[in-house]
Formats: structure tokens, sequence, C-alpha cells
């Protein structure tokens, strides 16, 4: 995966981040609920996005 492609990806996960973290707040009702929803959507990218070591 390119760099190009990389950096597109993790601007698209922006739009989970602002509009779900609304959301989750929204619901939940919890700044800490809305910290682990994104902690988790960083974990999501982060395994996406970084390269991983190929044989």
């Amino acid at each position: 995966m390119d760099i190009p492609q990389r950096i597109g990806i993790a601007i698209d996960f922006g739009v989970p981040v602002i509009i779900g973290g609304g959301l989750v707040r929204f619901f939940a009702d919890s700044w800490g609920a809305v910290a682990a929803y994104e902690v988790l959507l960083i974990v999501i990218l982060l395994s996406i996005v970084l390269p991983s070591k190929e044989s």
C-alpha cells in the first residue's frame, strides 16, 4: 500500500470518529465511552495502515 492510499484511509476514518463520537456521547452520555470508541477506531486504523511484514 502506497503512502497516498494510507493517507486517504486515515482521512476517511475522520468521518466515523466525528459522527460516531457524537453518537456515542449522545447515547452513552459518557466521555469515557467516547474515548474507548475512538481508541478502538485508532487500533483498527493502525492495523489497516501500518505496513505488514510479508515474507
